[in-house]
């Protein structure tokens, strides 16, 4: 069973349920770090006072200036006005509302004590319409309301190189310096070399209240993988943010700058940031798994033989996610970069199609159910995003359109993957996805996007959302390439 579940998060061990608690928690400390997120997942905040902080947490909370929902990932205002923030408004504060429950302490600062805000509505007191943790909360409020828990497990793969911020401006990001070199996936022997920074992201993790499951080499020069413990879903995504700003806070340390971007070689494997996820009833059981009376020959009714094994609200919801999943893009994939990965991203395992198939690493939607793991573990991967995903948009996204498969009672699209050919892609039975921001972004941004619907994301979110990757597009899109200055330069 969870551990306390405080303002619709699982508490961290340790976290005051009252102001009493937070008081004597923080007798001998005289700061706090505070961060809240953004839409590009950068980790905004500072230092307070402990008397500040202590009259916020008593309160609705304190100002924050909406400006961070108002700039882009680099601190350039956006080019398009855009809702939350903008000169109309005169860029005014937000209230920044503490979670208790996500206190920790931050073991390579002293020990000095961490908590998580949302951002609210100053007028309204209501959660801004793009503020990551509250748009997943209001999608966890539409399973709770059912009895459902929705659980998850992100995975991710990152390179390190070895460097400074420093040099990578001085080299101006070129001629970068991996960690360790080769293709060394699951390598014991490359986990020798700089073993105290792979063993403090481990180490460091636990201290920090990150649990992970899994953490090795992966292929490519100075590649890892970790993996994060399941929880609920906004605490998962609150590890996962937490697990980055970790990473590169104990490579400052290390000199070594980890990279998350999801496709930094051409021509070796991307970084993916893949997410398990399934749901739960009161009682803590699965509710993607079948009847033990089932378990033998499988669900009679099943739509698939790769969901036989999968109960029908699993398929149903499986169903939702492939059905709405074109139209969310760039909730999963929210860079330019990112749709580098899914571009002739067979190659590399990375799937760039609305398709689904039993424990098959080559779909979009792999169906993780017995007979390869136990019923209680039963649940599908969504192989699409990147390392560079935003947690929060990228599990809304997924558990939005998996309980509208499950309330619409949807069906699958059609075979799974092992049945399909590369013709198939080519004549158009099998639905590709957008294959830049640019098309991700206008498809979301559609009148009838599955998106705008009131009980997926409204248009406010999509709106805003959408108008902050319009204007990475347009950077992009002004933007000369060393590729296109090398190809044209002296020839054309």
């Amino acid at each position: 069973m969870p551990r306390e579940i405080q303002n619709g998060v699982v508490a961290t061990e340790g976290a005051p349920s009252s102001i009493s608690e937070l008081e004597a928690l923080l007798q001998n400390d005289i700061k706090v770090k505070v961060a809240g997120i953004d839409v590009d997942g950068v980790l905004r905040g500072k230092y307070m006072s402990k008397e500040k902080f202590l009259s916020a947490a008593s309160s609705d909370g304190f100002n924050f200036c909406s400006v961070i929902f108002g700039w882009d990932i680099h601190d350039t205002v956006y080019s398009k006005e855009l809702l939350i923030s903008n000169r109309a408004n005169g860029y005014r504060d937000l209230i920044a509302s503490i979670d208790l429950a996500t206190y920790r302490r931050i073991p390579w600062e002293n020990n000095v004590p961490f908590f998580l805000v949302s951002f609210l509505d100053p007028d309204t007191k209501e959660p801004i319409c793009a503020d990551p943790r509250g748009v997943l909360r209001k999608v966890a409020q539409r399973a709770q309301a059912k009895g459902w828990r929705c659980i998850s497990g992100c995975e991710y793969e990152y390179f390190q190189f070895q460097e400074t911020p420093e040099s990578l401006a001085k080299k101006g990001f070129r001629d970068l310096q991996p960690l360790t070199p080769g293709m060394h996936g699951y390598s014991l022997l490359r986990t020798q070399l700089n073993s105290e920074y792979f063993n403090d992201l481990f180490d460091e993790s636990i201290k920090f209240q990150v649990p992970l499951e899994g953490h090795h080499t992966e292929t490519g020069p100075g590649v890892y993988e970790t993996a994060l413990a399941y929880t609920d879903a906004l605490r998962m995504a609150d590890n996962a943010i937490l697990f980055k700003f970790l990473a590169k806070s104990v490579g400052m340390k290390r000199g070594v700058v980890p990279s998350f971007m999801a496709k930094p070689w051409g021509n070796l494997p991307g970084c993916s940031g893949h997410i398990h996820v399934s749901l739960r009833d009161a009682a803590g059981k699965s509710l993607f798994a079948l009847p033990d009376d089932q378990l033998k020959t499988g669900r009679p009714d099943a739509q698939s033989e790769d969901t036989k094994f999968l109960s029908q609200e699993g398929e149903w919801f499986l169903a939702g996610v492939l059905d709405g999943l074109p139209d969310v893009m760039p909730m999963l994939v929210p860079t330019i970069n990112g749709y580098k990965r899914l571009v002739g991203g067979e190659a590399f395992w990375a799937p760039n199609a609305v398709t689904y198939g039993y424990d098959s690493r080559a779909a979009s939607i792999r169906i993780i159910s017995p007979p390869s793991v136990p019923p209680s573990a039963t649940r599908l991967e969504v192989r699409v995003p990147g390392a560079d995903m935003n947690p929060y948009f990228a599990l809304s996204a997924i558990f939005a359109l998996g309980l509208r498969g499950i309330e619409k009672k949807l069906s699958l699209p059609g075979p799974p993957v092992s049945k399909l050919t590369p013709e198939d892609k080519k004549s158009g039975k099998v639905q590709m996805l957008p294959q830049s921001l640019e098309a991700a972004t206008e498809r979301m941004m559609r009148p009838d996007s599955v998106a705008r619907e009131d009980s997926v994301f409204g248009n406010d979110f999509v709106d805003h959302f959408g108008g902050t990757r319009q204007h990475e597009v347009r950077l992009w899109n002004e933007a000369v390439t060393n590729w296109e200055v090398e190809r044209y330069l002296e020839l054309a």
